[in-house]
C-alpha cells in the first residue's frame, strides 16, 4: 500500500472518525472503502450514460421485441 496526505475539513474527520469507529474500522480503512464504492459508482454513471447515448443514437423500433413477448414468464399463471 501507499501512504498519501489529504486535506480535510476538520468536520469531515470527525465524522469519517466517528463512523468509523462505529464500524469497526480504522479511518484509512474507512477511506478506502468510501473511494472504492465512489470509484464503483462513477463508472456505473459512466455506464449508464454510455447506454442512454446508444439508444439515442439507435432508439428502439417499433415491435421490435414483439417476438419475444412470448418468451417472458411473468409468474401470473
Amino acid at each position: 500500500m501507499r501512504t498519501v496526505q489529504m486535506t480535510l475539513e476538520e468536520s469531515l474527520v470527525n465524522q469519517v472518525d466517528r463512523v468509523a469507529r462505529k464500524l469497526g474500522k480504522t479511518r484509512s480503512a474507512f477511506t478506502r472503502d468510501a473511494l472504492r464504492l465512489a470509484l464503483r459508482r462513477l463508472k456505473e454513471q459512466e455506464m449508464e450514460r454510455q447506454h442512454r447515448h446508444g439508444y439515442l443514437m439507435l432508439p428502439v423500433e417499433p415491435a421490435e421485441f414483439d417476438d419475444w413477448e412470448d418468451e417472458q414468464a411473468w409468474g401470473d399463471s
